[in-house]
């Protein structure tokens, strides 16, 4: 049920687009944004922003060539976030914010009981996130590619 101070948590509107980190929630994600490389130039691009880019593509669902002039060009933002990926930043973004809302419900950090319907066992063998292992469905070929095609098509000629 929403109480009032939800309804003052979820407030978007003094933001410049609904999906636009506010100060308190950058002041929690800041510090897990690895800092720039030694060495090279420093740092020209607000990680604020690239940010606020990546939520607005997530809010909206755009496409990343219809992402607005005022963020980042999109090529930037997708480096970012291509580098995030492969570097862990988001599993560890993702995990430091599951740690701290568990915590502040007044619950233990890990949970100790997982359960498992029928539904999840049966979806998990379909595929899921992405890993190393092959799929379950062979490839479908292609009906040129078929023997019976090929000895028929040089039959003929």
């Amino acid at each position: 049920m929403w109480m009032p101070e939800h309804r003052r948590a979820a407030e978007r509107s003094g933001l410049r687009y609904p999906s636009d980190l506010n100060d308190a929630e950058w002041a929690l994600v800041a510090p897990l944004i690895p800092p720039s490389k030694r060495g090279g130039r420093p740092r020209s691009v607000n990680v604020r922003e690239v940010l606020n880019a990546v939520f607005y593509v997530l809010w909206t669902g755009c496409q990343w060539k219809a992402l607005p002039k005022d963020f980042p060009p999109k090529s930037t933002v997708y480096d970012y976030l291509d580098l995030w990926e492969w570097d862990g930043t988001l599993e560890r973004l993702h995990y430091a914010l599951y740690v701290q809302e568990r915590e502040r419900q007044g619950r233990e950090a890990s949970p100790t009981v997982a359960i498992i319907d029928s539904q999840t066992a049966r979806g998990a063998s379909k595929g899921g996130p992405r890993s190393t292992r092959r799929a379950t469905m062979p490839a479908r070929r292609r009906w040129a590619a078929s023997a019976t095609f090929s000895s028929t098509r040089s039959a003929s000629c």
